[in-house]
């Protein structure tokens, strides 16, 4: 029987690795995994040139249907994901969000919306039905997510009163300490707490802040611009909170309307195409009511392709006037930004707050200076 530590080193160099099993031959279930692989990664030139993963010589007879149909036999869930990532992304293979039969198939997730945002023009109406069926089921799942950060961070403010509630996050060390000093024993270098305190939590009276978040629809943005209509449909209808979400490119689209429902929202967006960031700023500045309640976000990349000076400009006319303005050069999960450095330390030299944020900490950010 063949080691299965070395069917795995076969299967991840392809053909090339045959002489790491001594002359065995892969059992049936390997050979199938190879072949999965094989349509795959054969494909890949940069793997061919290393001697890894060649591939066959001759077409393939496999489609993706069958293909998909394999892997989902052969693979456990989180390798199946991988293939299937790497087949929309890395190999741009289409048919994969195009085809009816395998969109009627394949399981949803958050690849695979990407890949619908950006391949959804190429659809006629029954593939575009079957897509938005991935678009509102990954759409739901990241909203059960955040809506339980959003609640948190906007479940009330802390006030030094005596909390009925005591748990550790409400604990009042300070005046816990204060009240207690009295027992402090100097033998043993502490204080005996007879009487703990804890903050209570309350909901003030809040007044209305406006949160305006301008997302840029360019193709490298994608993840931002699914994160930042999730966030905007959780942020809409809060206490205190009037949100509005437009997304540019050189245009500028205000879909505040669609707010409510991010599935309908992202079916809009309209990814790629170049970049006016300043013009996109000069909108947002227009729709600031109350000056000192408005947090305006601008969620890029900051490769401007429009006006620089005039992007700076219109960030630091915002701040005089006593808005918040937040620079996002990434809303996603992982927060890891790519974004020109340059234009986001000018802006951050205009009072710009400069950052990367996931979801979940805009939301803090929010519910901090709006429960103030």
């Amino acid at each position: 029987m063949t080691d299965p530590t070395l069917q795995r080193w076969r299967l991840l160099l392809g053909e090339a690795g045959s002489a790491c099993l001594g002359g065995q031959r892969l059992d049936a279930q390997a050979a199938a995994r190879d072949a999965a692989m094989d349509w795959l990664y054969g494909r890949d030139e940069d793997l061919r040139r290393r001697g890894v993963r060649q591939g066959g010589m001759g077409e393939s007879t496999l489609t993706t249907f069958d293909w998909l149909d394999d892997i989902t036999q052969l693979f456990p869930k989180e390798t199946v994901e991988r293939l299937q990532r790497d087949a929309i992304e890395r190999y741009e293979i289409h048919d994969v969000v195009t085809d009816p039969a395998v969109l009627a198939r394949i399981e949803p997730n958050p690849a695979l919306l990407k890949a619908v945002l950006r391949t959804k023009h190429l659809m006629n109406p029954q593939v575009l039905r079957l897509a938005r069926r991935i678009v509102e089921q990954v759409v739901r799942q990241l909203m059960e997510k955040l809506a339980t950060e959003v609640r948190s961070a906007f479940s009330g403010t802390k006030v030094r009163r005596p909390g009925r509630i005591r748990l550790a996050r409400n604990f009042d060390m300070v005046r816990t300490l204060r009240a207690n000093l009295g027992r402090y024993q100097p033998e043993t270098g502490k204080v005996v707490i007879e009487t703990p305190f804890f903050f209570s939590r309350t909901r003030r009276h809040l007044e209305q802040w406006q949160v305006i978040l301008l997302v840029d629809q360019s193709g490298s943005m994608v993840d931002s611009v699914i994160h930042s209509a999730v966030t905007a449909a959780c942020l809409w209808g809060l206490p205190g909170v009037r949100t509005h979400l437009v997304a540019f490119d050189t245009e500028v689209v205000d879909l505040t309307a669609d707010v409510d429902d991010p599935v309908e929202l992202l079916m809009k967006v309209q990814l790629g195409g170049g970049t006016d960031i300043a013009r996109a700023a000069a909108y947002g500045a227009g729709l600031v009511d109350q000056p000192r309640r408005a947090i305006v976000v601008l969620i890029s990349d900051f490769y401007e392709g429009g006006d620089p000076h005039r992007l700076v400009r219109v960030v630091r006319d915002l701040v005089a006037q006593g808005s918040k303005v937040l620079g996002l050069a990434a809303l996603d999960e992982q927060a890891n930004p790519a974004y020109d450095r340059e234009l986001a330390q000018r802006l951050a030299n205009a009072g710009a707050y400069v950052g990367a944020m996931t979801p979940g900490e805009l939301a803090s950010f929010v519910a901090e200076h709006v429960g103030r």
